[in-house]
């Protein structure tokens, strides 16, 4: 029996028709064991060990996969149309212009294989970091930031960008602060064009706002800008560029500023019980479709155990509208703009506009490796299998020594990571998948 993930062994070989591994069987074998798609796109093959290092096949694609990324020498101030070709149809995205199912399966299961070999935490220049204040100043808290040029790798194959970021990352570093906190922020400008900044969502003194040539003169190359406010509204926010802001913002100038209530039992880990609380920035310009700076396969996957409760703050800093799809179990929906709604609700789906953020709960019930995913579907797959706005929320069994599989589950998946192991949990056939019929 040929490995499907072993190179070598496919070297030359052309599968009969009995040796097509078919998107059909696969989703017929998920339906069966209740894996439904964790087993057709999530769950791993054989072990990474099991084979020689992975190249990503094939280099020629021109499917959306491979379009949604920007030429990597795009200039600092290309044009929205520029960045924006990767969001056009085109021909081959058409269902006529389909390649053969064989084709697809190889490709899809390339860079599945990547996601479940842990790519994103490969890469250099994480954002979403917490920052903490440079220091206090009479009760001040004061945050020092650079806006700087930067190179940035949207997944582990593509050229890295040319980008910009808040301290050196995108997205820029997290700020945390407790409603009533008096907040200094200072911005040093280190790129070749001016800049301003807004505090999306914050009731600020006006001339705090952060709008070139309404409320303040442009952050000119070379010099800083203080913003100093009370920290009034509470909730999920975003600070990002408001000067050229659809190139700037659309190349990474844009995190997450989060104002926690002041009474504790107001808060996320003391209301719903959470004990992981995530950021989640959506972009739609620079490098395709993206989730906190990533695309699939370089995207982070939500790591949790069953029985945890998990919060999830979706925030849209892009020029379109991502309807956001979990797999397997409901969100609900507590608060949107930081505003909690007087009536939360229950959702599998739900649409995030441009400029908005929405908090949902999560009860992570059930094992396995749950896709989570834009369910615009340009945004998400092509030709070429998964890519773009595309991660998984992972569900661990809860163990006492180590991560326990269920009795029937393959013994080779002790050795392998969350995702795969979670997998195996949830029921999934496609760990071990091979090519029937193929020989060698």
């Amino acid at each position: 029996m040929t490995d499907l993930l072993n190179p070598d062994a496919r070297e030359g070989l052309r599968p009969t028709s009995s040796a097509i591994l078919t998107r059909r069987s696969l989703l017929r074998a998920g339906a069966l064991t209740g894996g439904g798609l964790v087993a057709a796109a999530l769950a791993a093959c054989a072990p990474a060990a099991a084979g020689p290092a992975w190249t990503y096949p094939p280099k020629s694609s021109s499917g959306p996969a491979a379009s949604a990324s920007a030429a990597p020498s795009a200039a600092p101030s290309a044009a929205p149309s520029d960045e924006h070709a990767s969001h056009e149809p085109s021909a081959s995205a058409a269902p006529s212009g389909s390649p053969a199912p064989a084709d697809h399966d190889a490709a899809a299961l390339a860079v599945v294989k990547r996601f479940l070999d842990g790519e994103g935490a490969t890469l250099a220049g994480a954002g979403n970091q917490p920052l903490a204040p440079t220091r206090v100043e009479d009760g001040v808290k004061v945050y020092e930031m650079t806006v700087d040029q930067i190179q940035h790798q949207i997944d582990a194959v593509k050229d890295p960008v040319a980008a910009l970021g808040f301290n050196g990352t995108w997205p820029g570093p997290r700020i945390e602060v407790v409603e009533g906190d008096r907040i200094r922020a200072i911005f040093k400008n280190n790129l070749p064009e001016s800049t301003g900044i807004h505090f999306h969502g914050q009731r600020i003194p006006n001339n705090m706002d952060g709008v070139p040539h309404i409320t303040q003169d442009p952050i000119l190359p070379g010099d800083s800008f203080t913003y100093e406010f009370t920290a009034r509204t509470v909730g999920s926010h975003m600070y990002h560029s408001h000067h050229n802001a659809t190139d700037q913002v659309g190349r990474g100038l844009l995190g997450a500023f989060i104002v926690q209530p002041k009474s504790p039992a107001a808060r996320y880990e003391r209301k719903y019980d959470v004990s992981q609380d995530i950021i989640w920035i959506s972009n739609d310009t620079l490098g395709g479709f993206t989730i906190n700076g990533r695309g699939f396969p370089a995207t982070s996957p939500i790591i949790a155990t069953v029985g945890d409760t998990i919060a999830i703050r979706f925030m849209n800093e892009g020029i379109m509208t991502h309807p956001w799809h979990l797999h397997g179990m409901p969100m609900q929906v507590v608060a949107r703009d930081g505003y909690p709604l007087p009536q939360p609700f229950f959702c599998d789906t739900l649409g995030v506009n441009p400029g908005e953020r929405w908090d949902v709960i999560v009860k992570c019930e059930d094992p396995g490796a749950w896709a989570f995913h834009c369910h615009i579907l340009p945004h998400a797959e092509g030709q070429d299998g998964m890519f773009g706005m595309v991660t998984a929320l992972v569900i661990q069994e809860q163990t006492t020594a180590g991560a326990l599989l269920r009795p029937n589950a393959p013994t080779a998946a002790t050795t392998a990571g969350p995702i795969r192991t979670a997998a195996l949990q949830g029921g999934s056939t496609a760990y071990t998948c091979r090519i029937p019929g193929a020989t060698g």
